[in-house]
């Protein structure tokens, strides 16, 4: 087996159609997930059990399964019902990059529902303490005291997270989406080289959470700064 460095070249330009793909699937995916965590965690944190335990059993299918088995429920189990086949739904769930954002949503929202509940744990009771003091709604304390200071605590765990959807986003090609992998995977029963393709893939992940990892130290610092 030789290799060639040549066909990792050649192949960077094709990924790159892959590329938009992936960043789409990311972004959207992200966005979503991010929006359902913020109402997730205020029922999450909630005293009333009925608001608590249904989240609560959202958070331990879908931190409790893989991915991969939520992708193929989704994307094959789903269109196996009649009202999804026959209902408003069936256009949105016979698109696989739609089915793909549909599981990577969920999947994330879970997760960062987990991550924001022990951003807002980790606050100072004393500060809690002082805004009430100071004759503060419990609306206001949360906007103006708990929600910054729980973000700041929440950004590295967070950044995980996202690097991890990152990585996630490759599973959709297993649901014949182009995205990096896919492009990958069909090069490859082109040019039976897998070694240099997929290395090639591999590079796009790296500087994409490369990209992400110190975009988020950069905003740390910048909060870091009226901390001081």
């Amino acid at each position: 087996m030789t290799f060639e460095s040549s066909l990792i070249l050649e192949s960077l330009p094709r990924l790159m159609d892959g590329l938009w793909v992936t960043l789409r699937l990311f972004v959207l995916a992200l966005t979503c997930g991010t929006v359902l965590a913020v109402g997730m965690v205020l029922l999450r944190i909630s005293s009333r059990k009925y608001l608590s335990w249904p989240v609560m059993a959202y958070i331990y299918v879908f931190r409790g399964t893989p991915i991969l088995v939520q992708l193929f429920v989704i994307y094959y189990g789903l269109p196996q019902l009649e009202f999804i086949r026959t209902g408003p739904l069936w256009p949105f769930f016979r698109e696989p990059f739609f089915c793909a954002w549909f599981a990577l949503t969920l999947n994330i929202g879970a997760y960062t529902t987990e991550i924001f509940r022990g951003g807002i744990l980790g606050v100072n009771k004393g500060l809690l303490e002082a805004s009430k003091a100071l004759g503060m709604t419990y609306t206001q304390t949360f906007r103006k005291v708990t929600a910054p200071i729980a973000f700041k605590l929440c950004l590295p765990a967070y950044s995980n997270e996202m690097i991890s959807v990152l990585k996630a986003t490759a599973l959709a090609s297993t649901v014949t989406i182009f995205d990096v992998t896919g492009v990958a995977r069909k090069i490859v029963a082109e040019t039976f080289a897998p070694y240099e393709i997929f290395l090639s893939a591999a590079i796009i992940y790296l500087i994409l959470a490369w990209i992400i990892q110190n975009g988020v130290r950069l905003l740390e610092r910048r909060i870091s700064r009226y901390a001081n």
